[in-house]
């Protein structure tokens, strides 16, 4: 249940950072120093995605969640061999908490950068032929927030004591794993048993993650200090941006990820969201990063390899829904 009285998600504006402006650049790391170190999550506006391209991407999604689940079927997840495209709603079981909840109850659409067919999760993307805009609007709208995301990964090494650069390799995708995953949550009834949800608590599987969503609202936070669920109030253009199980190892749990879940809507409205998931360089090997050391202290986690965590991840929550995922 939610706690009546919120727990406010921080907002940080980023525009000044972007524009240059010294002041605003020490503003901006130390704001998102305290969110990293005390809830992992963020809203962050200002930022440089164009408002118009995001409104052209939720239209986009919203005409081709209607169409025919035979249409739809036709870009499956089921057809490719990396996993791409259409995925149906029960597809993925996420909850990390509760074994008798529902699958997750969205529907998805997945693109990464279109690679030959190789490692894990590699390979060319599906596109539907209708709407006939998709693949373009898509395209252009991945770029752009995979643009943000470099950005931010930036303003994480100066939060760090880093170098501004230092995530540059790991963030710009080198080996195509980075994922844009658009959801459709239909209009749920409302469930007194509390087990029906659009998707279940959670901590996402990589680095940082960067949310798009609608004005209809369903996202919760769990709040760590008081174990209580908090709703992330939408703002209209800002993206939700929150640590993943990668991040916390890499700083040693100074930056921790943090549980959240999706409520279906039960006011007869349709929700759409758009996650970009920047999980990294395959064959690096996450491990303590020094500033994330203190003198004498040693790291808490065993060195491990980006490919070998998100293959165990990405098994376990679509098994969960009994999807098979080679």
């Amino acid at each position: 249940m939610v706690a009546p009285v919120a727990v406010a998600v921080p907002v940080i504006d980023i525009s000044g950072y972007l524009a240059g402006d010294a002041q605003a650049k020490d503003r901006v790391v130390g704001e998102f120093r305290n969110a990293c170190e005390d809830q992992g999550f963020l809203q962050v506006v200002g930022h440089s995605v164009p408002a118009d391209l995001q409104s052209r991407h939720l239209a986009c999604l919203a005409e081709f969640f209607a169409l025919p689940a035979e249409e739809k079927e036709k870009v499956a997840q089921s057809k490719s061999k990396c996993h791409r495209g259409y995925e149906h709603i029960g597809g993925q079981k996420l909850d990390e908490l509760d074994e008798d909840v529902t699958a997750d109850q969205k529907e998805s659409f997945s693109v990464r950068r279109d690679r030959p067919l190789g490692r894990f999760l590699q390979g060319p993307n599906q596109w539907p032929e209708n709407p006939p805009q998709f693949k373009e609007v898509y395209t252009e709208y991945y770029d752009s927030v995979h643009e943000l995301s470099m950005k931010l990964f930036r303003v994480m090494a100066l939060s760090l004591g880093l170098n501004e650069k230092y995530f540059d390799d790991f963030g710009s995708d080198p080996d195509g794993l980075c994922l844009c995953r658009s959801h459709h949550y239909p209009p749920t009834p409302p469930d007194t048993a509390g087990r029906t949800r659009g998707i279940g608590a959670h901590t996402d599987f990589g680095a940082m993650t960067l949310l798009l969503q609608d004005v209809v609202g369903g996202l919760e936070v769990l709040h760590k200090r008081t174990g209580t669920w908090h709703a992330v109030v939408p703002i209209e253009g800002a993206y939700v941006v929150n640590i993943g199980d990668l991040m916390q190892r890499w700083t040693n749990n100074r930056y921790r990820s943090t549980m959240h879940r999706v409520i279906s809507p039960s006011n007869g409205k349709d929700r759409y969201s758009c996650a970009f998931f920047n999980e990294g360089v395959l064959d690096r090997m996450i491990e303590c990063i020094p500033t994330c050391l203190r003198p004498g202290d040693e790291p808490l986690y065993e060195p491990l390899k980006v490919e070998d965590h998100l293959i165990k991840r990405y098994r376990q929550s679509y098994w969960a829904a009994g999807t098979e995922l080679e």
